[in-house]
């Protein structure tokens, strides 16, 4: 990898590790609902006018029911579900929670695609299972059914993204990416929208949102999900998606570290050990090594393969 694609990978990372923090500021002001629907809205704005920039048509029109399915399972459904789990645990911990994305992934592949699950993936599911258990022993969870039913929030929201990457790769072959993105934000919009609309309407008189808010709102559709993926994509296209699938291990990272900084969210050990469990069993579903390893093809420019394990 080159200086500035190391560079870009660890920026993806940052942005979308602070995607925790954004919508843990912001979820107690205004709801789930509406801080989903806010960023799918904004970042599609974004990405629409990203494209007309570069002359790049989105062509959603075509295939708007699979868009509207995209939109559900990778962005409304798992959007809302993060961002009503971190009304009661740290952003930090829905970070972490939020890397057993490709464990999922593994799953949903073996008992939709057929993959095979070998033994080092079926270790890794046990491992990562392990790690959850560890995770949700020692964290200082909110008293009762409320603090599980976050936790399992969170683990559905991984699983969504890990049900959205494999449609992905069977629906959406030889789609540009970019394409992809914008038609996935408008049918998560569609989606939102007639929910947050009423919802809004309704709390908009006892609504005080702070600047730190609004900022946060705009931060989280416009960096955290416009610049992410675009960033995405130039990884994709060129490293390669094995090498671009390593942000997975850096995502939490930078999720502990801007709810440390920021939130002042408590470390402890099972923290680090936990997540170095989940760091793990993900090296040994996905099979990446932590050495180098052969320099994959560079994708045509304009046309990278989809993406197969999305985050945050």
């Amino acid at each position: 990898m080159k200086l500035r694609d190391v560079g870009a990978l660890v920026l993806l990372a940052a942005l979308w590790g602070g995607s925790f923090l954004f919508m843990r500021i912001a979820a107690p002001a205004l709801g789930p609902i509406v801080v989903a629907a806010a960023r799918v809205g904004l970042a599609a704005l974004a990405l629409l006018g990203y494209a007309l920039a570069v002359g790049l048509h989105p062509q959603w029109r075509s295939s708007w029911r699979q868009f509207l399915i995209m939109g559900g399972l990778n962005a409304a459904v798992p959007f809302t579900l993060i961002t009503t789990a971190e009304l009661h645990i740290t952003a930090g911990l829905a970070a972490i929670l939020n890397a057993t994305t490709p464990l999922f992934t593994a799953l949903v592949a073996a008992l939709w695609l057929g993959e095979r699950l070998t033994l080092s993936k079926g270790a890794g599911l046990l491992l990562g299972i392990c790690s959850v258990g560890v995770l949700i022993g020692w964290s200082p969870l909110p008293p009762g059914p409320v603090g599980f039913a976050s936790i399992g929030a969170s683990l559905l929201a991984a699983l969504f993204y890990a049900v959205a990457g494999v449609y992905a790769k069977r629906t959406f072959v030889g789609i540009v990416p970019l394409r992809l993105e914008i038609g996935q934000q408008l049918g998560a919009t569609a989606l939102l929208l007639p929910l947050a609309l009423p919802i809004g309407i309704v709390t908009a008189p006892t609504l005080r949102p702070t600047p730190g808010v609004i900022a946060a709102i705009v931060a989280l559709a416009v960096l955290c999900t416009s610049v992410a993926y675009l960033l995405y994509f130039h990884l994709i296209a060129s490293v390669g998606p094995t090498k671009t699938l390593s942000v997975t291990f850096i995502v939490p990272v930078f999720g502990l570290l801007w709810s440390t900084l920021f939130l002042h969210e408590p470390l402890g050990v099972n923290t680090f050990l936990g997540f170095g469990l989940i760091l793990i069993s993900v090296l040994l579903v996905t099979g990446l090594r932590l050495r180098p390893a052969r320099p994959l093809p560079t994708a045509t420019p304009g046309t990278p393969p989809v993406k197969t394990t999305p985050l945050n």
